[in-house]
């Protein structure tokens, strides 16, 4: 059949079996959003206040469904206010397609107007990048995309189409989605690996977002309790083990457990799977664990040694390189477990000794409501706090920005998880994030969400006033904010309910309530400015450099 290029978009789209669009209209995509609009019965689209909200809600929609999240912008700073959810999605390696219009082709580098080179923008932060010049190409171009974008390390891919090429009418052939094969190979270093855990007397099982992906979840259960290995996880492999499990230690890294710290430096193999060994984990990459061998499963080529240089190696799908390597591996019965169980059993977090403790909230919105509830994020301490306190037991329920570190990533992202997941949705966020993306709270509103938004409000940048207390001599530049808003008001003009919580007598009371609450409900709590995140590992240190105390203050 005959179609113009703006409807062989919608109609790719629908191929992939994707539902929800996210995005932002003008000029150069109006054929596109035209082409929505007939498909308005099978594709659902989803207008966000700004063009990044829409990149970060696309974002969350992939993490939480395991779907590709799709989002479309016009040109130039439609485009361009992408940029920042795309990068987010690349640190973070989340299936993601991003269409833009641009300026049509006989108009390209003649500085018209919203014109930019979004390809050439985006190089460093996508898998791949496409400017579509030929219509007939168009179907199998956008078929890459997803391909590419859902295949091996996942990630995103852009598209940019010329406005002319969405007009022109050209053939077009449905076609079943290309399936992606996960990789593996069983090559001489699977054997070594088996070798060397074998041998291993205290080995540790360092698990990361890589494990989701792959689905890896219930084979690491399943190889841990064979080798009797603790599982640590990083920040974005919150979930793919139990954190009910006995054998389940905590998180990993910078802000990570302090029995995990005394358990690595104990260890006499790490078996690192689905994670890439980042200085918020490693710190000093060249002392990192220097007592223990050191393998890293992961199925990007690029990752194996980037960082810390293992003993072995092994490019492979997670899941697949525990799957079979399982039978294989020897059955280990020793103390170790034990041991690790027992440190974990007497480790705790500092709580704080203000009106509100912060990590009481944490767990009080865990045991209440949903209990397959998602957890978003934006960052900053209430990131690490959640990292650190919430207990989850399932893959695909902590979305947050774990490599970019981006602010003003959470409404978005709880918008996205919410649809894509169809579950009750808390967002954490602090009041120096939430300025940055509040707008998207009408985005919520609108669509009648169940999202309960927990602001840490402070008033001031806890994250770098930590650092600035402990690193800076306590010179708090441009860090106390004070913003004069009034979140309850704020909340109530943009469509949603406002709770305040002052006292930890009341926060049961005020959860409960938020969570008995349809639609969008915001709750500012109001903690002190000089809560610390505890533990610490300072930058560049190791796990033996850990603090766990907050230093005396003036």
């Amino acid at each position: 059949m005959k179609l113009k290029g703006a409807q062989i978009i919608a109609k790719c789209i629908e191929e992939q079996g994707i539902d929800t669009i996210y995005g932002y209209p003008g000029g150069s995509v109006l054929d596109i959003f035209d082409a929505l609009y007939e498909e308005k019965d099978r594709l659902t689209q989803i207008l966000t206040c700004h063009e990044q909200g829409a990149s970060h809600a696309a974002d969350g929609y992939a993490r939480a469904s395991g779907k590709t999240g799709v989002v479309i912008a016009t040109s130039g700073p439609g485009a361009t206010n992408l940029v920042t959810g795309i990068a987010t999605a690349y640190m973070d390696s989340v299936p993601l397609v991003a269409i833009t219009g641009n300026v049509g082709r006989s108009m390209l580098g003649r500085d018209s107007f919203q014109e930019v080179d979004i390809t050439g923008i985006t190089i460093p932060v996508t898998k791949h990048n496409f400017m579509v010049k030929d219509p007939a190409e168009l179907a199998d171009t956008l078929r890459k995309a997803f391909f590419i974008a859902g295949t091996g390390r996942p990630g995103p891919v852009l598209v940019d189409v010329p406005k002319d090429v969405q007009q022109a009418i050209v053939e077009y052939e449905p076609a079943v989605p290309e399936k992606s094969k996960a990789y593996f190979c069983d090559s001489k270093y699977v054997a070594k690996a088996i070798e060397l855990i074998d041998a291993a007397e205290r080995p540790v099982l360092y698990v990361g977002g890589g494990c989701i992906a792959s689905g890896a979840e219930d084979a690491l259960v399943k190889f841990s309790e064979k080798i009797n290995a603790p599982v640590a996880s990083s920040m974005m492999g919150l979930g793919c083990f139990p954190a009910s499990h006995p054998n389940y230690l905590g998180l990993i890294g910078m802000h990570g457990m302090s029995n995990v710290a005394e358990t690595m430096q104990k260890a006499d193999l790490i078996i690192a799977v689905g994670c890439r060994f980042d200085d918020r984990v490693a710190g000093d990459r060249k002392s990192f664990c220097p007592q223990a061998r050191k393998i890293h499963i992961d199925i990007d080529l690029a990752e194996l040694g980037k960082n810390v240089s293992p003993d072995v190696g092994v490019l492979a799908d997670a899941r697949l390189a525990l799957e079979n390597m399982l039978p294989r591996v020897k059955e280990k019965k020793s103390p170790w477990i034990e041991e690790c169980r027992d440190r974990k059993a007497h480790d705790f977090l500092l709580g704080s000794d203000g009106r509100l403790c912060p990590l009481r909230i944490i767990k009080a919105a865990q045991r209440l409501g949903d209990p397959d509830k998602v957890v978003a994020t934006d960052v900053g301490q209430h990131q690490m706090w959640v990292a650190q306190a919430y207990d989850f037991d399932k893959p695909r329920k902590f979305i947050s920005s774990c490599g970019l570190g981006t602010m003003g990533y959470g409404m978005g992202a709880a918008i996205g998880a919410c649809m894509g997941s169809g579950r009750q949705t808390v967002l954490f966020t602090g009041d120096g994030s939430f300025h940055m993306n509040f707008n998207e709270l009408v985005t919520a509103s609108k669509l009648g969400l169940n999202i309960t938004v927990f602001i840490m409000n402070n008033h001031t940048l806890g994250m770098v006033r930590q650092w600035q207390t402990l690193f800076y001599h306590r010179h708090y530049s441009s860090t106390d904010i004070n913003y004069p808003t009034d979140f309850v008001k704020l909340a109530e003009a943009l469509g949603a309910k406002g709770f305040r919580l002052e006292r930890n007598e009341d926060i049961d009371k005020t959860i409960g309530e938020a969570f008995a609450t349809e639609g969008v409900k915001v709750i500012d709590c109001v903690i002190d400015k000089d809560e610390f995140v505890l533990p610490m590992i300072p930058p560049g240190k190791n796990f033996d450099a850990i603090l766990t105390t907050k230093p005396v203050t003036d």
